[in-house]
């Protein structure tokens, strides 16, 4: 009480000291998040509800306001561990992201994204999170089998009813997006102004015809599997995956574990290690030098990775730093243009966008 009495003035209160934290607008809306933020798809499972609750704490102590779940996520579980976590006043301090659409039950409407899944998803993840409100409320996947109106509709009305404030969306194709975008503003509806998706130093694609969309119409980009599924986050090695970590009880790394990918890792490791950071640290802060990303969310199986991950903050990549990630990973020839246009029409190739400014003397838009 005394510090807060010490910051009282006539026109509010002087800002707080956030040890280092950066925030961000989602998109073009209101909503301000950290740039980093906690990715809490183990908290209930891997993560047991102690370390779940130091994690948290540790996570308000830094700064961090955003806490990306779902309720498929252990089925509910990671709702109810991140839920009783920020009990004890913590909620106001917590911007909290869930999301809905994948399959929670047997029922036939225990899946999708009509307006009855939609609804019932909201009230139960309400229920589970003990809160009455959810700040970002994000569609986990497409519905292709319910209209984008449907569901956009029964999203309003829960915005309507205060139990959400805003709404984004998930794992979409540029084009589900745009059309969301669009019907939205046809019919008056609130928007998406969030996307989440893949996307790390290791796979790029997204930035061909995705990430100009959210650029050009103000939607927030965050993202999953930031640091490829533990791939970049510098403690395995090819052939030798550190026995104990949630990668070697994981019956998916292997999928993660092609020689492109760590002859791609192995050269950024390299890479990273010449200028002081670390390989984890360095995935973070390149995704948050993206013109659109407001927070990445990686997972944090204790406090310590979130003091690890918030150093990332710190790092400032010049142009030539940029160019030669580009070097390193994008290593597969883009096919989304044909090949004439390559040198007919240069723009059109979407692929080492840092080393075509810097040919053309142009500053990169990813090195603010």
């Amino acid at each position: 009480m005394e510090d807060i009495q010490q910051r009282v003035t006539a026109i509010g209160l002087t800002p707080k000291q956030t040890n280092g934290m950066q925030y961000r607008h989602v998109g073009r809306s209101g909503l301000i998040a950290s740039a980093i933020g906690v990715g809490c798809f183990a908290f209930g499972g891997y993560v047991d509800q102690a370390t779940t609750c130091a994690v948290v704490d540790q996570a308000l102590d830094l700064g961090i306001n955003y806490f990306d779940t779902a309720n498929s996520y252990g089925i509910g579980k990671s709702e109810e561990a991140l839920g009783t976590a920020l009990q004890g006043g913590k909620r106001q301090q917590a911007l909290i992201a869930t999301k809905f659409g994948n399959r929670t039950g047997d029922g036939p409407n225990d899946i999708g994204a009509s307006r009855m899944a939609t609804i019932r998803a909201c009230e139960d993840s309400l229920r589970r999170l003990q809160t009455d409100y959810i700040d970002l409320y994000q569609l986990h996947w497409p519905d292709h089998a319910t209209p984008i109106e449907e569901t956009l509709r029964a999203l309003d009305d829960l915005v309507t009813a205060g139990k959400v404030r805003y709404i984004g969306a998930s794992n979409m194709f540029a084009w589900e997006l745009c059309e969301a975008h669009f019907t939205a503003e046809k019919y008056g509806l609130g928007k998406f102004i969030s996307a989440q998706d893949h996307y790390s130093l290791l796979y790029r694609d997204i930035e061909k015809r995705f990430e100009p969309f959210c650029v050009k119409y103000g939607i927030g980009m965050t993202h999953y599997f930031p640091l490829a599924a533990g791939m970049l986050t510098g403690v395995h090695q090819r052939g030798a995956i550190v026995a104990g970590s949630r990668q070697d009880r994981n019956p998916n790394t292997a999928a993660w574990q092609s020689d492109r990918n760590w002859d791609v890792t192995e050269k950024l490791q390299a890479f990273a290690q010449q200028r002081g950071w670390t390989l984890a640290q360095m995935a973070l802060a390149w995704l948050l030098s993206r013109p659109a990303t407001f927070t990445v969310i990686a997972g944090a199986d204790k406090p310590q990775h979130l003091v690890d991950n918030v150093k990332a903050l710190e790092i400032r990549f010049t142009q030539q730093d940029l160019v030669e990630i580009d070097r390193i990973t994008l290593v597969d020839e883009d096919r989304s243009v044909a090949p004439p246009y390559r040198t007919l029409r240069p723009e059109k190739v979407h692929e080492f966008e840092a080393m075509q400014l810097a040919r053309a003397g142009a500053p990169s838009r990813a090195a603010h």
